[in-house]
């Protein structure tokens, strides 16, 4: 692969669909946009691999979504993982990058680097939450977490939620090309079942705790195309996922090209932060002059820094709340 090619792929999703199969999918390749995330704290390890989990799905859903603004994923767990956030922002505009950013909350003292860090999260749930913007009412889906993954707790979110056979095959970790710097990249693989018919559904599904499998919701043709390109998906090896080596053009053609892969224009997407002076004196306009009074330093200034971006912001008090001096 030339460097041309690397640039072009990095940090994009190209859509797809397998027009034998009745397959719709996702192939996303991050790596720029992940070195932005992670340089804005110093995350360990295992957090910095939750993170890339959770931003490679964020970019993959997201993608997949029809989205007038925003989509968020939140892991929230009792163990020392205790909150993974995302956001994934669509273009403004056809052909315009959208918008990823990403934050851990843990706890160190409890965090163990030696074990798989989907264990440091803990009991807890998984949740999308869909925002169209002013004058839409938000959605949001909650499904348990287990499985073993992030992007197992996606899939079962989306037979719970959508009644919608997923799948995910994705690779991260640290990775180094000659003349580069060692870095995190992430690369991935999202499969959508389309069903012919609008499934009937029975009190419970017949996974684990009643949970929707699959064939709870796919007659048995649609069944069989969905087992069959899940078979090749499982040949896919982690460094054709991760690239830079193997383009998504080509990998698609060893994996599927007796279903008639067929791809879309890709979706480049970038890191980038919406806070703003008047986003945060939009969040503290719930408090009185009192409560902002509690929030004031010694030096008579409230202060708000941007976990997601590291923006640092200083305010005068009497400009806060809902008794703000005009």
């Amino acid at each position: 692969m030339t460097l041309g090619s690397k640039i072009a792929w990095d940090d994009t999703v190209l859509p797809f669909q397998l027009d034998r199969t009745g397959t719709r999918g996702r192939l996303a390749r991050l790596d720029g946009l992940l070195q932005s995330v992670l340089a804005q704290h110093d995350y360990p390890a295992p957090i910095e691999a939750l993170i890339a989990e959770a931003a490679l799905l964020t970019a993959l859903i997201g993608q997949a979504i029809k989205l007038r603004w925003k989509l968020s994923l939140q892991v929230r767990g009792d163990g020392a993982a205790r909150l993974i956030a995302t956001d994934f922002y669509g273009p403004s505009e056809d052909g315009a990058p959208a918008q990823i950013r990403a934050y851990a909350s843990f706890d160190e003292d409890r965090l163990d680097p030696s074990a798989d860090p989907f264990t440091q999260i803990g009991k807890g749930y998984f949740a999308i939450l869909i925002d169209q913007g002013e004058g839409m009412v938000p959605y949001q889906g909650i499904t348990p977490i287990a499985g073993g993954s992030l992007s197992a707790c996606a899939e079962t979110y989306f037979a719970q939620s959508e009644q919608l056979p997923t799948r995910f095959a994705l690779s991260f970790g640290k990775s180094q090309q000659p003349g580069e710097d060692m870095h995190w990249r992430a690369g991935g693989v999202m499969l959508q079942q389309m069903p012919e018919a609008s499934p009937e559904l029975q009190s419970g599904g017949s996974g684990e705790g009643g949970l929707l499998l699959a064939a709870d919701v796919l007659d048995d043709d649609d069944m069989e195309a969905w087992s069959h390109v899940n078979i090749l998906l499982d040949t896919a090896e982690e460094i054709e996922l991760i690239g830079p080596s193997v383009q998504p053009t080509d990998l698609l053609v060893r994996l599927f090209h007796e279903d008639g892969p067929r791809v879309f224009d890709p979706q480049p997407v970038e890191f980038g932060c919406t806070c703003s002076p008047d986003r945060v004196r939009e969040s503290l306009s719930i408090y009185s002059a009192k409560d902002i009074g509690h929030m004031t330093t010694e030096e008579g200034t409230v202060t708000a820094d941007c976990q997601f971006c590291g923006a640092h912001y200083e305010f005068d008090p009497g400009t806060l709340g809902f008794e703000a001096k005009e």
